[in-house]
């Protein structure tokens, strides 16, 4: 676990000099990552009509944006271990899938319950996908510009957030809010170019495969520090981020006298269009950051924004302030995750690189499930000014725990314990 000496970075953009292959799995990684999160935040926007159809309280809806999340973990896991096995790109495929095809189904939920039964089939196929792209385009692109690249892949959050913003805004008053889930099923169109457009990286070729229970073995066995620090500051960070932006939509169409903003839903959209801007600025700036002072002074340096700009939105008040602090909070409440990608693949070896990052970041993700539902019951409790701003103090613990055991990797060239080639049977 000790810090790496970093590269030096040459001059020139990191997309100078690129290959076909790397632009293939950058476009595969982005894409795939942008559809993936509108699958996923499209329940941020249908809340109060799933609450009013089904007679439940945000209690309840709460616990099944929780459940998304807590299948996520199992789905990181899952098709983290598969990345590994039979290849990046397959797995990505799969998991492009699942989330559809769950998505598709939750336009035909009957009640709330078979809802958080399609909705933990978004999550499996949600987990999945991210351990992959992410594994393909570390492997794929150049350890100096590592960081900048992961960056760009993870700026297609913004962009999956604000897509369902979108479909949403759309979708809803023509169709009714099943129809903004009907429309999540085009990502499955996307899965098959993937298939066959975008080759598995030379790296995990020459990687030898080790089964299920080596591959736990392997993890937790040899690199326990570093699963179990990845794994605390992901979820502190993931319970900041969930407990926030779940409610987010919620709170701004609440009327002023319940303490929410009182915006319509063309406004609504529209400040989160702009808000997911300011993710977006978020996430790539921290891969440049992050690439030039180290992984451990970035996490930090956001982290600790974040906590104090999270009650100071929420202080706000008057649509132009709102926007302008809105896009703060989401610069840093949100960039922070271009730097788990690099961050990860740093710390582990091939043949098990896509299952660490599946099982950290979506065992985080699945941790996390307890604040949105936490922040429900505080919003019927205490109102949005009291559950909201709690998520700060998630935010402040993520930051202690980089600072106390982090060890910094910038620059460090990825590895594999193994690299003869090995058969692998159909």
């Amino acid at each position: 676990m000790s810090s790496p000496a970093p590269t030096q970075t040459p001059s020139g953009p990191w997309y100078r000099g690129a290959t076909k292959n790397q632009w293939r799995a950058f476009a595969a990684a982005y894409t795939g990552w942008m559809l993936d999160v509108m699958d996923l935040m499209i329940f941020s926007f249908v809340i109060t009509y799933v609450i009013a159809e089904f007679n439940a309280d945000a209690g309840a809806a709460g616990l099944v944006a929780s459940g998304t999340l807590i299948a996520s973990a199992f789905g990181g896991i899952v098709f983290g271990f598969l990345a590994d096995r039979i290849g990046r790109t397959k797995s990505m495929m799969l998991s492009i899938l699942c989330y559809s095809i769950g998505t598709l189904l939750c336009g035909f939920a009957p009640n709330l319950q078979m809802l958080l039964v399609f909705r933990i089939i978004v999550g499996l196929g949600v987990g999945g996908e991210w351990g992959a792209g992410a594994a393909l385009v570390s492997e794929t692109w150049p350890a100096r510009h590592r960081g900048k690249v992961m960056a760009w892949v993870q700026s297609a959050f913004a962009a999956g957030y604000a897509l369902a913003a979108i479909v949403a805004a759309i979708v809803i008053p023509l169709g009714g809010w099943r129809w903004a889930f009907f429309a999540g099923v085009i990502p499955a169109l996307f899965a098959f170019w993937v298939r066959y457009n975008t080759e598995e990286p030379e790296i995990w070729k020459k990687t030898e495969r080790v089964s299920a229970k080596g591959a736990v073995k392997k993890l937790f066995a040899e690199h326990p520090k570093a699963v179990f620090t990845c794994l605390g500051f992901t979820a502190a960070a993931s319970c900041g981020y969930w407990g926030l932006f779940t409610w987010i939509p919620s709170y701004l169409a609440s009327p002023v006298a319940d303490g929410g903003q009182g915006l319509d839903l063309l406004k609504s959209t529209t400040w989160i269009i702009l808000m997911q801007v300011g993710a977006a600025a978020g996430f790539v700036s921290f891969g440049y950051i992050s690439d030039r002072i180290g992984r451990r002074k970035s996490f930090i340096s956001f982290f600790i924004a974040a906590a104090t700009m999270v009650p100071v939105f929420m202080l706000v008040k008057g649509d132009v302030p709102v926007i302008i602090f809105g896009a703060l909070m989401a610069f840093v409440g949100t960039g922070f995750y271009s730097g788990f990608g690099p961050t990860f693949a740093e710390l582990f070896p091939t043949e098990i690189r896509a299952f660490a990052q599946g099982f950290i970041y979506n065992t985080g993700r699945a941790i996390s499930a307890l604040a949105p539902a936490m922040v429900g019951f505080l919003l019927i409790a205490f109102g949005p000014a009291v559950a909201l701003g709690s998520t700060a103090v998630f935010y402040l613990v993520a930051a202690i725990l980089v600072f106390c055991f982090l060890p910094e990797t910038r620059g460090k060239a990825l590895e594999s314990d193994s690299v003869r080639p090995v058969a692998v049977p159909a």
